[in-house]
């Protein structure tokens, strides 16, 4: 097997983007589409989610973000990332929520928060899984 030079890029890229802890290229892709290609800051948006879950078929996650009036959440590594969109409004007390998602595998839990002014804020925290709930 002979690799062009774009595969070997993007093998390359593919590296650098797991070794530096962005997400997976169809998460970036996700969270590009969600954000319209903006900059996104760093703190603002918490994540709760267990370092360590014992089946993967329901993971508790919460999402928090002052001023937000939205939130994405994306699973890197399911054969899916995108998991959720939690919209807020004017009369919402507090731009929080919690789920259960299903994690095929250990990966990252990454948050984007759309926040008020049009800015994007993101979080991730890794969640190592013990039993996989994707068919894994």
């Amino acid at each position: 097997m002979q690799l062009t030079r774009r595969e070997m890029l993007a093998i390359g890229a593919g590296a650098i983007a797991m070794a530096s802890g962005l997400p997976a290229h169809a998460a970036l892709d996700e969270i590009a589409e969600f954000t319209g290609g903006a900059e996104m800051g760093e703190g603002g948006i918490n994540i709760t989610a267990p370092e360590i879950a014992e089946n993967g078929n329901t993971v508790p996650i919460g999402v928090e973000a002052k001023g937000a009036v939205a939130i994405a959440v994306y699973a890197d590594g399911n054969p899916v990332p995108n998991v959720a969109v939690f919209k807020f409004g004017a009369l919402n007390p507090d731009q929080s929520a919690t789920t259960r998602i299903r994690l095929a595998k250990s990966q990252n839990v990454v948050a984007v928060a759309q926040m008020a002014d049009g800015s994007f804020t993101m979080a991730q925290a890794p969640v190592k899984v013990t039993i996989g709930g994707c068919g894994g």
